[in-house]
């Protein structure tokens, strides 16, 4: 019980590295690499990443009532997809040719830790789900149709609702990038748990803002241009980010890698 607590106590005080402003560049072009490198495997889960937007699009247009359950599920998968492009770049890393079915097969090493933070994602998508249709109702003293219509939702006389919709959102949104912009890597690569893999991620963004903000930015700024024409930069632009997001993870959390071992006997 005492080497647990012991143990616990170390994770959370986790060494983090000083990073520059410039970083996120640089863990792009690594990602840029690293999807030349296998770029079969990140075809693939651009073309998941493609789907699902596809999926949520078709949902809002036909049912919007769904597409918060909808997105709540893909928030539970998101994790699953990442981390098998987390498993390219550190096979990578590690001088390995990666492998189609140990990516697809990545989550199996980390299956109960991953289980609990996608729990705690799901809990937070949920309260985000439900604080937006608070903003709907108080806004527009009930749920109004707008027939799936993203146009009709924006109309310059709906002002005070996008507002309020956005301030929300971006509450939500700045919440779970803290808490998993470094955690489901950190997850993949070392002995850890979900609470310090979250921890960890929050110190980061908490100790260097800068250069996490700009990270988030960037991030932001990429998706918004993949969605343009119908989700078709996705196909490049989310393996891409995957693999940034690894190095983003080394280049920021210091310490020795515990899972490496293991990394390499799966991978023979």
């Amino acid at each position: 019980m005492n080497d647990t607590a012991a143990e616990r106590r170390e994770g959370f005080l986790v060494a983090l590295r000083p990073l520059r402003r410039r970083d996120p560049l640089h863990w792009l072009a690594l990602g840029w690499r690293d999807f030349r490198r296998a770029p079969a495997i990140g075809l693939f889960y651009g073309g998941c990443f493609v789907i699902m937007a596809w999926a949520l699009l078709e949902v809002y247009a036909n049912a919007p009532a769904y597409v918060l359950a909808l997105a709540a599920g893909f928030l539970l998968a998101g994790p699953f997809l990442c981390m098998g492009i987390y498993q390219v770049s550190e096979q990578l890393e590690l001088g390995n040719r990666p492998s189609f079915v140990d990516s697809v097969l990545a989550w199996r090493r980390k299956t109960d830790t991953l289980a609990i933070f996608g729990f705690v994602l799901l809990v937070l998508e949920l309260l985000w789900g439900r604080a937006s249709l608070v903003v709907f109702v108080l806004s527009f003293d009930g749920m109004p149709d707008f027939k799936g219509s993203l146009l009709a939702l924006l109309d310059p006389k709906n002002l005070g609702f996008i507002v309020a919709y956005l301030a929300v959102g971006g509450v939500f949104a700045a919440l779970i990038y803290a808490i998993s912009v470094v955690s489901i890597p950190m997850i993949l690569d070392r002995r850890t748990d979900a609470i310090t893999a979250g921890l960890t991620s929050v110190r980061l963004v908490l100790d260097q803002p800068a250069v996490m903000i700009g990270w988030g930015a960037l991030i932001t700024l990429l998706v918004v241009l993949a969605m343009l024409p119908w989700f078709i930069g996705l196909f490049v632009v989310g393996p891409v980010l995957g693999h940034a997001s690894w190095h983003a993870y080394r280049s920021a959390v210091a310490g020795e890698r515990t899972d490496v071992g293991e990394a390499q006997g799966q991978a023979g």
